[in-house]
């Protein structure tokens, strides 16, 4: 496409759906995007429906090291819109904590870039930035429904057996009780090799079967995430800044309204989740203190009790006033890694993970998102928002290689069984896509 002077014009739209589909459709065609999802949930603050990035200007692609300080320069070479994503591993730059684990998936520790296109959409109209936007509408309505392309059930296997799970959860409780840590977040990986899969189809199907509020399908070259994320890690809006942890977690029950009722309820007054939540909660507090003014941070939600397709879910939002002039990565270096996908006190608990978990976490359990421009904000001031790369589908298309990884918060009260059915009840949307053949 022949690139002219940027503007950018909004064009109203009839069928938002058919809309979103003919856009995923026409991205495709990058080998480098990201497409953030909010599924017409309301989770305030809420300030995007869709938004897309494609197509690169300019990049930047680092692992640990002194991935912050690149990117911190790079977000200051121009006042522009930045997609990507923040790897679980840059915790190795932020802490002395080190991984000799593999990454069977391969996305760098950090990947931003600058996109050739912004694409805006909502229920009544789209708003593409770019060359030509006449030509890139043109496009998109030309582009079609879903491309419904062969997808084969991949054979997934699991890093830990049931009962070599529990032996796990059995030791981090002893860690638990000898003082090392109050709580953590552990993972087990799902994985399958020699598979072959459409990514935009099975997102297709994970965005049917569990959409999601934090919902993504971002790609960087042969490396793919297929996210349907409820959970949100930071946002900036003006000099605000707020987030909203996850913990607690209980199953809908679709088909008996008094029993999801019910187990909504039982969600809301377990000593268990309640204490998992407000010990991240407590460390979110911590975190954000580090950046925000004296005497700003605040619990603005205790236990919220939220239904997603799949499960009730407990969120708490935390939110607090920056400190003047505050940059990027200082705030990065603050709260990354999220506090609901380590737990407390954080560095012990990372190296825990170390420990027992047996595979990388690489983009799984870091952030992906985008970084606005200065005046693109209602506030007119520059902002962010990242969500926590959970309930998703990492794959690399080089290596046929998938993986998806579940967790859970472990405390003294967990028991290790019904930790264990946790895990696979968050994971029980992605087997469910996976294991169908369309």
């Amino acid at each position: 496409m022949t690139q002219t002077s940027t503007t950018k014009v909004t064009y109203p739209i009839s069928n938002f759906i058919e809309t979103k589909q003919k856009v995923l459709n026409w991205v495709q065609r990058f080998d480098t995007f990201c497409f953030l999802d909010n599924h017409q949930y309301q989770i305030l603050p809420h300030s995007q429906e869709c938004l897309l990035g494609a197509g690169v200007k300019r990049q930047l692609k680092a692992n640990a090291g002194n991935a912050l300080e690149q990117l911190q320069e790079f977000i200051g070479n121009s006042q522009s819109w930045l997609f990507g994503h923040l790897g679980y591993d840059l915790k190795n730059e932020i802490e002395e904590v080190h991984s000799s684990h593999v990454d069977a998936i391969g996305f760098p520790d950090l990947f931003f870039f600058e996109p050739e296109f912004l694409i805006r959409l909502s229920q009544q109209e789209i708003i593409i930035e770019g060359a030509n936007p006449k030509l890139v509408f043109d496009e998109i309505n030309n582009a079609g429904s879903w491309n419904n392309k062969k997808t084969t059930s991949p054979a997934i296997r699991s890093s830990l057996s049931r009962e070599e799970y529990k032996t796990v959860i059995k030791k981090l409780k002893e860690h638990i009780l000898r003082g090392d840590c109050y709580e953590i977040n552990f993972c087990q990986d799902f994985f399958a090799e020699d598979c072959t899969i459409d990514p935009l189809n099975i997102y297709k199907r994970l965005s049917i079967e569990s959409p999601n509020p934090f919902s993504a399908l971002y790609r960087v070259s042969d490396q793919w995430l297929i996210c349907a994320s409820p959970e949100r890690f930071l946002k900036k809006q003006g000099n605000s800044i707020l987030s909203q942890p996850i913990k607690g977690t209980s199953k809908r029950e679709l088909l008996n309204t008094e029993l999801d009722e019910l187990n909504k309820l039982d969600l809301y007054h377990s000593a268990k989740d309640r204490s998992e939540n407000v010990m991240v909660v407590d460390l979110v507090r911590n975190d954000l203190a580090k950046i925000c003014k004296e005497g700003t941070v605040n619990v603005d939600e205790l236990y919220g009790i939220y239904s997603f397709p799949q499960v009730h879910q407990m969120i708490s939002t935390i939110s607090g006033e920056l400190t003047d002039d505050i940059s990027f990565s200082e705030i990065i270096r603050a709260t990354f890694p999220m506090g609901s996908m380590t737990g407390a006190p954080k560095k012990k608990v990372m190296d825990l993970i170390e420990q027992y978990e047996t595979t990388k976490r690489g983009i799984f359990s870091g952030a992906v998102g985008y970084i606005s421009p200065e005046g693109d904000l209602p506030t007119g001031q520059a902002g962010f928002d990242f969500n926590v790369v959970i309930r998703s589908i990492m794959y690399n298309a080089a290596t046929s290689y998938l993986s998806y990884k579940a967790g859970s918060g472990i405390t003294f009260y967990s028991d290790p069984e019904m930790e264990w059915e946790e895990c696979l009840l968050k994971a029980a949307a992605i087997k469910r896509v996976l294991e169908a053949n369309y």
